[in-house]
């Protein structure tokens, strides 16, 4: 069977679903506030906030890639770290009855990382995160467990774990003469760029704001780079371009799409797709989980994905 290991992050979502008008308001109140689409990470949650009504889920960028590509029929792997509050939220019990292996995620005496997300009557969202247990997930870590990674097919890496872990293991598997196809999706962009500079990065998946924020280094990133951009075409830029344009859909919640998107491109190339082939199916992928509110709740079935894909093809 194919494999997918994902080293990264798992949050508990804290979700709360608000107007544009009251999203502004936080804008300006909070310097931290992220713009729409964007994940920033905050050292404090204000108690005006932390006292909101919140809805809470099993998230965190690592941990909904990871379930994405487990709907794909494939062996997925969490490296990653939980707080000593895991069993509150059924945080290790959720993943492996979503189809994620769990038994090497290790156990912090800190919190489990949350997210803060806000949502507004057009399905956008906002996203702040605290790292909690995220922060632990350091090079000693990552190295304990390079065998597995090494033995992956693909390995898919974000930017909510410590950047060291990660360059420790890039480094060590840019000197394999085997290694898994890494891709990078560098969110939240802040202190990313030393992991575009790795060799063994394969493949870059942003979205528009991030692609912005890091135009500069993507252009002399030797690799693959995909480019969501919401209801507009997907852009895949390397020896040659390609252009994959999602299907119409009636968004509700974008919160999780670009995980959706990136677990199932992961999946999709450890089977043997090629890129071009895999972003098709992540497109559709992707389009259909912003149908849905939640991260992980959305992330449809690949029966799904596939009907809806053959149905857009012969329209």
């Amino acid at each position: 069977m194919s494999n997918v290991v994902t080293l990264g992050s798992i949050n508990v979502d804290r979700a709360t679903y608000c107007s544009r008008g009251e999203i502004r308001s936080l804008e300006s109140t909070y310097e931290w506030f992220p713009d729409m689409g964007e994940t920033v990470r905050t050292s404090d949650v204000p108690a005006a906030i932390a006292e909101t009504e919140f809805r809470n889920r099993i998230g965190g960028k690592g941990a909904n890639q990871a379930v994405a590509a487990a709907q794909c029929s494939v062996e997925s792997t969490l490296l990653a770290r939980v707080g000593s509050d895991q069993k509150r939220y059924d945080v290790l019990s959720t993943l492996e009855e979503r189809g994620v292996t769990v038994e090497q995620i290790a156990e912090d005496e800190t919190e489990t990382g949350k997210a803060y997300i806000f949502v507004d009557e057009d399905g956008e969202s906002w996203i702040g995160i605290l790292g909690g247990a995220n922060e632990s997930v350091d090079a000693r870590y990552a190295d304990n467990h390079y065998e597995r990674i090494q033995r992956a097919d693909v390995l898919l890496m974000q930017n909510e774990i410590p950047v060291p872990a990660m360059k420790s293991v890039l480094g060590r598997l840019d000197e394999e003469p085997v290694r898994p196809t890494v891709v990078l999706n560098p969110v939240p962009t802040d202190g990313v760029e030393p992991l575009l500079e790795e060799p063994a990065v394969d493949i870059v998946v942003v979205n528009e704001t991030e692609y912005d924020t890091l135009g500069g280094h993507l252009e002399t990133f030797d690799g693959t780079v995909v480019r969501t951009r919401g209801g507009d075409d997907v852009i895949v830029s390397g020896e040659t371009d390609h252009r994959v344009s999602p299907p119409p859909v009636d968004p509700v919640d974008t919160t999780g799409a670009g995980d959706v998107f990136c677990g199932y491109l992961g999946a999709q190339l450890a089977s043997g797709r090629s890129v071009e082939d895999a972003t098709e199916l992540a497109t559709v992928a992707a389009s259909l989980a912003t149908e849905t509110e939640g991260a992980q709740e959305s992330i449809p079935s690949l029966e799904d994905v596939t009907g809806l894909e053959s149905a857009v093809a012969r329209r």
